[in-house]
């Protein structure tokens, strides 16, 4: 296969440039600039977690949510043949990208936890386990009404084929799942910002796709105005105990007002706290500045997606739109708590800018992700077990506890949910599930060149995975194989 990597691109690895963490209140690290050179992308740097020592630091906590961008958008990088960026490959949204087959919480419970032992396939020694956390199902909740604003950009940088016609055919899409009395506003923004639509309801389908189909793309970007101005519409047409959220739909390029992500961020955290959530849709490529949509939603209680094509936007506004609409836990996080006595030593793969602190799990003030009705995240550790039987046991015959934690979207009211893990969550005959999210979490090393790779490869990826039922039933697990298939072909050819 003929691979289409240009000089340009090669430069581009070369180019990324590294910069130093300051305390951002949020497991001690803010957000530093990782500029994908050359083409204008820009990533969050990650620097990946390393094995920490259980005698030492027993315990890890981080946020979880549901935003899946980082696989969308290394999948059109390798579906064009170009060379995938490091801090573009986000561990935990490649393995939430993909639908697991959890058992549902029991009623009136919000969440439910499953967890499952299995064996490293890039490191027979060592072991890994997986969280995984579902949410109540739509069908058993009272839907509740929504008020929801479309903030679209129609700057001069939107004005290309995977961007502006993208966007207008994505929300249009979206306009057909409306209910009657939903709450509909349009706000656009190029150099100056404009309410093209202010509190229709969902049976005005035909005005409302009018409007996104005259949208033209032209002028600068006035992102930061506009994101206070789409706020303001959601609270002129709040309802109380219904869905208030802007979504956002744009390359992320702002250069008028604020643009950097330092005061983005404390702009999204004030106004978070109006009960507004936000979520955003990133188009296109050469521009995508993917750390200023990351930092949006995940300081503004939302989901951050990546539509590449037509049939990204039907999956994300049409196929799962209920349960992001319809949250049923904020501000989720989780704590692994583990046992010396057997475990030696952990590693959490991926969530790196979603790390928090012992005291921001225990702060009920600190935010997190959410979790909309029906979906399902996942964290897998990878764990190195311990042979000194002198060490003392914390946990009596259980290898780690799980406690996650989260607001009921309502009230605000505080749970907790726990789970120990002991050998009788290690199988025999491992899940589908299981199988499945070890390749999706062995692509990803080798997509960052891990130094904690292994023995990884894509033909062990294909091997383990091809003839799983769960994978030939389902198109993205299909989809994702064949991902596979092109990165082992390029790297013999």
């Amino acid at each position: 296969m003929k691979k289409i990597i240009c000089s340009c691109l090669l430069l581009i690895n070369l180019a990324i440039l590294v910069g130093c963490g300051i305390d951002n209140g949020m497991g001690g690290r803010d957000y530093i600039y990782a500029p994908y050179l050359g083409d204008g992308e820009n990533y969050l740097e990650i620097i990946e977690n390393p094995f920490l020592s259980v005698k030492e630091n027993n315990t890890s906590s981080f946020a979880m949510d549901t935003s899946t961008a980082g696989y969308a958008n290394i999948r059109r990088m390798i579906n064009k043949g170009v060379t995938v960026p490091k801090n573009a490959v986000k561990i935990e949204e490649m393995v939430n990208y993909f639908n697991y087959d959890y058992p549902a919480p029991a009623s009136g419970e919000g969440l439910g936890i499953v967890t499952e032992i299995f064996d490293c396939p890039w490191n027979i020694e060592h072991k890994l386990i997986s969280i995984g956390v579902k949410a109540e199902e739509l069908e058993v909740l009272s839907k509740r009404k929504n008020n929801i604003v479309f903030l679209l950009d129609i700057s001069g940088s939107m004005d290309y084929s995977n961007k502006l016609p993208l966007m207008q055919s994505a929300f249009k899409l979206f306009v057909e799942t409306l209910d009657d009395d939903d709450t509909i506003s349009v706000v656009t923004y190029a150099n100056g910002v404009d309410v093209r639509l202010n509190g229709a309801k969902g049976f005005e389908k035909k005005r409302i796709v009018n409007i996104i189909e005259d949208l033209q793309a032209s002028g600068g970007t006035a992102g930061a105005k506009a994101l206070a101005r789409a706020y303001e519409v959601a609270t002129e047409n709040f309802i109380e105990n219904g869905n208030n959220r802007i979504i956002l739909g744009t390359d992320g390029d702002f250069n008028i007002g604020i643009s950097s992500n330092s005061k983005l961020k404390d702009f999204i955290i004030e106004k978070r706290e109006s009960g507004i959530f936000i979520s955003v849709l990133g188009f296109g490529t050469g521009n995508l500045k993917d750390d200023k949509l990351e930092i949006i939603t995940q300081n503004g209680n939302g989901k951050y997606s990546y539509i590449d094509t037509i049939t990204e936007a039907r999956k994300v506004l049409v196929e799962e739109i209920g349960g992001t609409l319809n949250v049923v836990a904020k501000d989720v996080k989780s704590q692994v708590t583990f046992n010396p006595f057997y475990i030696s030593k952990y590693r959490l793969i991926g969530y790196e800018n979603k790390l928090l602190t012992d005291e921001e799990f225990a702060d009920e003030k600190t935010d997190a992700g959410d979790i909309g009705a029906g979906h399902v995240v996942t964290a897998v550790y990878e764990v190195i077990f311990n042979n000194d039987i002198t060490v003392d046991k914390t946990l009596d015959d259980n290898w780690l506890k799980v406690a996650v934690r989260f607001k009921n979207p309502k009230d605000n009211t505080s749970k907790e949910i726990i789970l120990f893990v002991n050998d009788e969550q290690e199988k025999d005959i491992p899940s589908e599930d299981i199988l499945f999210i070890s390749g999706v979490i062995e692509a990803g090393l080798l997509l960052r060149d891990s130094q904690y790779k292994g023995i990884a490869s894509y033909y062990s990826i294909l091997l383990r995975l091809s003839e799983l039922e769960s994978v030939l039933n389902d198109e993205y697990k299909q989809e994702f194989l064949g991902l596979i298939r092109k990165l082992s072909d390029e790297k013999e050819a």
